[in-house]
This record gives structure tokens, sequence and C-alpha cells, in this order.
């Protein structure tokens, strides 16, 4: 059996796309990670690395219909995000992360399909809304709020 190189070039662009949802993911969960959140670097990145190759599996082994893979993906990353959800006495957490894991999944999705640009400004975006602090800013707003209901 010849190595044929011709034919194993057009699998590289793939393998880029990859590793550009990597890079993206592991930014997004970095940040998450020193925020001490458990979802950390590794999780975002494989969230990130898993929807965009399924993308492009679903566009270059199924160009008939490619949306049914990824409407797939979308119900996989469901499932995924609402065993990160947690009700414990009088509050919920992991909806933050669950939504993170989310849109990561898009912005992979994203990335699979050519959109590059919109990938990183997506991802800038996403990193905006997770540094911002909602205590913080609770705290800086609640001089509006009535007295019952100050912090």
């Amino acid at each position: 059996m010849d190595f044929d190189f011709q034919s194993f070039l057009p699998q590289l662009y793939p393998i880029g796309q990859v590793l550009a949802a990597i890079i993206l993911g592991g930014i997004i969960g970095w940040q998450r990670g020193i925020r001490g959140k458990d979802a950390g670097t590794r999780t975002y990145a494989l969230v990130t690395a898993g929807s965009t190759l399924f993308t492009v599996l679903s566009v270059l082994a199924f160009d008939k219909d490619p949306a049914r893979i990824a409407a797939q993906v979308i119900t996989g990353i469901g499932f995924l995000g609402a065993g990160v959800i947690l009700h414990r006495e009088d509050r919920t957490i992991g909806l933050t992360t669950a939504a993170g894991l989310w849109i990561s999944a898009a912005i992979g999705m994203a990335i699979g399909l050519g959109f590059y640009l919109m990938a990183v400004i997506v991802s800038i975006l996403v990193l905006i809304v997770f540094v911002i602090d909602d205590n913080r800013w609770v705290k800086i707003h609640s001089h509006d709020l009535p007295p019952d209901k100050k912090i």
C-alpha cells in the first residue's frame, strides 16, 4: 500500500479548524478556571473542538443534510449543561457554566462552517460577559434600589 500525500492534504484544513476551536475554547475555559470554576480550559476546549469536528464531518460526509448533525450537537450540549446545573437549598448554581458550554459549542460550530471572524468576535464577547462580576455590579447600583431591597 502506497502513501498518497495528495489524499492526505484535504484533511489538514479541518485539523486546522479543530486546532482553532481548541485555542478559542481553551481561552474561554482558562478564564473560567482562574475564577475557580469546575469547567475550565480542558472542558471548554473539548466542547468547542468536538462541536467543530462534528460540524466539519456533517458538512463533508452528509452534504445533503448537515443540519441534522448540528441539531444533535446542540441536544448533546444541552444534556451536558443540564448535568452542570445544581440546585442547593435556596440557590441554583452552574447556570453560567452551562450557558458557557452551550455558547462554546456554537463557537465551535461557527468555526466548522468557516465563520472564523464570527467565532473570534463571539469569543471576545463571551469573555467580556464572564468578566463582568454580577455581585459587584449589584453593589455599585444598589443605591438605586428601595431600602428593603438593598444589599
